[in-house]
């Protein structure tokens, strides 16, 4: 049979959609697929929004010839999220997709390789949508934020297009357009930020699979759809990147079960269920629980709404996070969220009518899989339990956006990118995530005002230390990864923000915006904001420099004296009186790690930074945001990482061990331990990550040196600290910091320098310390060194050394 007589004697099942073409595959793509929907009409009314809409259901009966097929590729997106199947199983192992953008400007879309899942004859595609940001309930946070008024939305719909290339160079495709048919689905409501309600009665069995009967389903309506250019997924989409068993479960109450998972984290979950038709199991999610063993979900509130009327005409009381399972015929289902995600470490249970067991529960960790290719580890326990602490904060805030928190608000903040974006490096490769970063802040910005997210949800209030995330991130991808791509396409634009900046603030000093947030003690704006500007003049220079356009370079070197002798002479030289309840501690660790202070003053300033840190409760740092990655740097630069280490590894309040001490798996968002207001899942303070990979490991980049072609190598070795094994993957290859030190006395330095690069490697020395250098991959012979008072460098091209240093 022909394949024209297949296509009449098919009929409706093989529907219009399907062409044949002969050329290059690459050239089609999704241009010729539609936006397609299921023809709802938008609701207006804010308390209607909340009642039930089914997820739609779409499905696409094709046919396949006979004959090898070279290559199949589906190429599918979504103003939403989507779910694909073909002939009934999930296409790939993409979750939660696309990645959050604003999408009028530009919509991601991802492919699948298909090519051995199709079947000769009939096959057929299915879709699922889902709300995502899209299509976001009108909740008001903190009483009058509404998403919907600053996103994008509308109707979920999606574009997709599948591409089959047969051997003897017959292209197929199968795309969106009016043929397609839809229904709706069990899935009745479903939110980012409140969960799902699934009712199996309304399950279609077999809806897509090849032989179901779609006569009663409708056709699609062809829609506009967001709008943004569509542009193929560069970077690492959302997906399980562990299972997590539950530890224990308990009941406070009769019929309510808590699931503790041990550990925080976000993602979904897993669940095998038992019960009859019209069962109602109910799940809700938090992150604490109260003394008398109950659910305390408050810390993951949607937008702090926690009063009747606050969120807005419909929305709940309080805006946990809740999931609801109907059961229809079948007696035992697994059942698992689609288009959510939650952050939590206990579930709680209604509605089971047994004890549910350990072994029918599993927890799925949902985050951007970035490459966690770097590794940290050494012989204090409390470190590395805050080392593995800060990774599962960093991990479960990457879901498309690397956000604040997971759960109360899920946003882009750029402060929090400013503050750990270099922790993240340290621990991931993130050169396609920021470079998508930076792309969502192009989207958010304007000219007029600094916006606090990208993408921007309606917040712009934090001012320039927010929004210069643009700026500082472009920064680090050229240093960490020589990507001077992202430069040159974006310095017109770097041009035009510097110009924003000066109309907003023509005088040197920031007057408006957030400070240090969460310092213990005040910290105003014109300190913290007015150093990001110091730092956006000093990235400006060398990119000017990078550009080789001299003028601007001169600008902003020029704009840079300003500022600086601004900064010394208000909060260094001639310090009002408005200052003395001003934290001093990110105070002076700023001025330092700018370099604002003069060299001839540094020690001066490193005196009175550590008096301030010793008259902080239990001699510990009291900084915030941006303060503590001030001064984890500032003091290492002045030769004392001991009293660092010492704050690091202790206990105490306030500090990393004292979180831990109380039971905390992720990073909180204070110092201090809330169980009602602040998150518990914040990354902010993980800038202590990078403290572990620069000072410990010693693992540093050379400005100058872009991409770690020449970079510095001078691990620390405290007291009380017995080894380090550190790893940091660059462009070139690993490069590898183990040290331990020996009952002899001797410190034994373990260094891989990746080939072609160059490593400094540099180590305090005592009156007479001796220095032996074997190069193991040369095959060389030691090289000893008699060493005095100070210190030693040595330049150590790629291979393996073995170093040892010990004090005659």
């Amino acid at each position: 049979m022909g394949f024209r007589e297949m296509i009449m004697l098919l009929g409706n099942i093989f529907l219009i959609s399907i062409c044949t073409l002969s050329g290059n595959a690459s050239e089609y793509g999704l241009q010729d697929a539609r936006w397609i929907s299921n023809c709802a009409s938008e609701i207006t009314t804010e308390a209607d929004m909340y009642h039930e809409y089914p997820a739609p259901l779409f499905r696409k009966a094709f046919f396949v010839e006979k004959g090898k097929i070279r290559k199949a590729t589906l190429s599918i997106t979504a103003a939403g999220y989507y779910r694909a199947t073909l002939n009934g199983e999930r296409v790939g192992d993409i979750y939660l997709d696309p990645a959050w953008t604003n999408y009028s400007k530009r919509v991601y879309y991802s492919e699948y390789d298909l090519t051995s899942k199709l079947k000769s004859g009939n096959n057929c595609l299915g879709i699922a949508l889902g709300n995502g940001f899209y299509n976001p309930l009108p909740l008001r946070m903190w009483g009058s934020l509404n998403l919907r008024n600053a996103l994008p939305t509308g109707i979920p719909a999606f574009i997709a297009c599948l591409e089959i290339v047969y051997e003897n160079g017959k292209i197929m495709k199968v795309k969106t357009d009016d043929s397609w048919k839809f229904a709706s689905g069990p899935l009745l409501k479903n939110s980012v930020y409140l969960g799902e309600w699934y009712d199996a009665r309304q399950e279609i069995p077999g809806w897509d699979t090849a032989n179901f009967d779609d006569k009663t389903w409708s056709r699609v309506c062809v829609c506009d759809g967001p709008g943004g250019k569509l542009q193929p997924c560069f970077f690492q989409p959302v997906k399980i990147t562990d299972r997590i068993e539950p530890i224990k479960i308990d009941s406070h109450e009769s019929g309510i079960y808590i699931v503790d998972m041990g550990t925080n984290f976000a993602g979904t979950y897993k669940i095998r269920l038992r019960g009859n038709t019209g069962d109602t199991i109910v799940f809700r999610l938090g992150e604490r629980l109260y003394d008398n063993g109950s659910l305390n979900p408050m810390t993951t509130v949607c937008g702090q709404i926690k009063g009747a009327g606050m969120g807005g005409p419909g929305s709940p009381d309080i805006a946990w996070q809740t999931d609801a399972y109907v059961f229809g015929k079948n007696k035992e289902v697994w059942y698992s969220p689609e288009f959510t995600f939650h952050t939590f470490r206990y579930i709680e249970i209604k509605g089971l009518s047994y004890r549910p067991r350990v072994a029918d529960i599993q927890g799925l960790a949902l985050n951007t899989a970035v490459e966690e290719c770097n590794h940290f580890e050494c012989s204090s326990g409390l470190l590395n339990a805050i080392q593995k602490m800060s990774v599962r904060t960093f991990k479960s805030n990457l879901v498309g956006v690397q956000s604040d928190c997971p759960a109360r608000e899920r946003f882009g903040y750029g402060g929090d990118i400013n503050a750990v974006a270099e922790s993240y490096i340290c621990n991931f490769a993130m050169r396609d995530f920021y470079r998508k970063a930076v792309y969502d802040w192009v989207d958010a910005m304007n000219d007029s005002v600094f916006v606090d997210t990208a993408p921007y949800i309606g917040l712009k209030y934090c001012g320039i230390s927010w929004e210069s995330a643009f700026l500082f991130l472009q920064d680090i991808l050229y240093k960490y990864y020589n990507d001077i791509a992202i430069v040159r396409e974006m310095y017109p634009l770097d041009l035009k923000w510097m110009d924003k900046v000066a109309r907003l603030h023509p005088e040197p000093i920031i007057n408006n915006g957030l400070g240090d947030h969460e310092s213990l003690v005040p910290v105003p704006v014109q300190i913290t904001g007015t150093c990001h500007y110091l730092q956006a003049a000093g990235v400006m220079k060398r990119f000017a420099a990078l550009m080789n356009d001299r003028i601007n370079e001169k600008r902003f070197a020029g704009l840079g004296t300003t500022i600086r002798e601004k900064l010394l002479e208000t909060f260094w030289k001639n310090p009002g009186s408005g200052l003395e309840k001003v934290n001093k501690q990110t105070l002076y660790a700023a001025l330092l790690y700018l370099g604002v202070i003069p060299e001839t003053e540094k020690q001066a300033a490193v005196d009175s930074l550590v008096a301030s840190v010793k008259r902080g409760e239990n001699g510990h740092f009291t900084t915030g945001i941006f303060g503590t990655k001030y001064i984890l740097e500032a003091l290492s630069q002045a030769g004392l990482t001991q009293s660092v280490f010492d704050i690091v590894n202790s206990r105490e309040f306030p500090g990393w061990g004292f979180m831990i001490d109380r039971g905390a798996t992720t990073l909180w968002e204070t110092w201090k331990e809330s169980d009602n207001t602040y998150s518990n899942c914040h990354p902010m303070f993980g800038s202590v990550s990078e403290w572990f990979y620069r000072w410990l490991g010693g693992i540093r980049p050379d400005n100058e040196h872009p991409g770690f072609q020449q970079f510095y190598l001078e691990p620390q070795t405290p007291a009380g600290l017995s080894y380090v094994k550190a790893s940091y993957k660059t462009p070139n290859g690993y490069i590898v910091s183990n040290w331990e030190k020996k009952a002899s006395g001797e410190i034994v330095y373990k260094i891989t320098v990746p080939k072609g690069t160059t490593a400094v490697f540099q180590t305090e020395t005592e009156a007479k310390t001796t220095v032996a250098i074997r190069s193991i991959s040369k095959k060389m012979k030691r090289q000893i060194f008699d060493c005095q008072l100070g210190g030693f460098k040595e330049m150590l091209e790629g291979g393996d050394y073995e170093i040892t240093k010990k004090n005659r």
